[in-house]
């Protein structure tokens, strides 16, 4: 049976998408359509470029994440300028490798721009800081910086998804006017983005079936908040929570597989075999267990 896919941000706990995805394969579920965030945006952009699912599971679990840190060169001669140009550079690393990575991934598939893809199937959910809205990729490239969605990078698309602020440098795109857009995660304004793949309406073509790696919005967890750098993690964390969950609870919880990942965090990046085995079964347990009771 034909279904829509929607998955969350999360950084390196997306491999327990692997897990949710073997449930769901199991079932006899496939993807017609797919939408991502940040992490959710690298899992949609191969299951849309036709990875099958051992191919994914392969590609994910031989990935060494600590290969898309790639400081500067001046940060690797003085280790400390990286701080101090922080201010400028608006980021830590550059995230060429991240995207490097995504464009070998797709290369192997045969996709390299949107024009390598079927129609409308994948849109990629990124953050516009200076026009101050959400971006869909590859619907609103022509209309807010007059770029052929057919002739722009997948991989570019999704490195720009996934550019979390001040880890990595935001992506410049120039727009219709003299001012550049600074692009950055779109997990900032939506990390969850099912509304991408529903009418305005609301109306669904097909089943939605949604992937979040967290606790459902009314059991978000409560921080304890003791100084600025707290403060600073929490308003973030508060920013993506906050249009997601004032949309699901309007929407169909129903068509959501919550996984709630605590073992890890985003940019955990020294994961174990193991830790990339619990991860997996975590999410394989959590969308069994759904799949069970799920009413299309």
């Amino acid at each position: 049976m034909k279904i829509d896919g929607v998955f969350s941000g999360g950084g390196v706990k997306a491999l327990a998408f692997v897990g949710a995805l073997q449930a769901v394969e199991n079932k006899g579920y496939s993807f017609k359509r797919v939408a991502g965030t940040s992490a959710g945006a690298i899992t949609a952009s191969l299951l849309a470029a036709g990875y099958k699912l051992d191919e994914l599971e392969q590609v994910l679990r031989q990935l060494d994440f600590e290969t898309f840190v790639d400081p500067p060169m001046l940060d690797r001669i003085l280790p400390f300028s990286k701080w101090l140009l922080l201010y400028i550079r608006m980021g830590l690393y550059k995230g060429e490798r991240l995207e490097r990575w995504l464009y070998d991934q797709l290369a192997a598939k045969g996709v390299y721009t949107f024009r390598d893809l079927p129609h409308g199937s994948l849109k990629v959910i990124c953050s516009d800081l200076t026009l101050g809205r959400i971006l869909v990729i590859p619907d609103d490239l022509e209309s807010y910086y007059n770029i052929d969605p057919d002739r722009f990078p997948v991989a570019k698309a999704v490195r720009m998804s996934a550019g979390l602020p001040y880890f990595f440098m935001p992506v410049k795109i120039q727009g219709k006017f003299s001012m550049k857009s600074l692009i950055v995660d779109g997990g900032l304004l939506s990390n969850f983005p099912v509304w991408a793949l529903e009418k305005r309406d609301g109306i669904r073509i097909r089943p939605i079936l949604g992937m979040k790696l967290s606790n459902p919005p009314s059991h978000f967890p409560k921080r304890k908040i003791t100084n600025s750098i707290e403060m600073f993690h929490a308003l973030f964390s508060t920013m993506k929570q906050a249009h997601d969950a004032r949309y699901i609870s309007k929407a169909k919880r129903a068509d959501i597989i919550f996984i709630p990942v605590t073992s890890v965090d985003t940019t955990d990046f020294k994961l174990t075999d193991l830790q990339k085995e619990q991860l997996i079964d975590l999410g394989r347990e959590h969308a069994e267990k759904f799949l069970g009771h799920w009413r299309k």
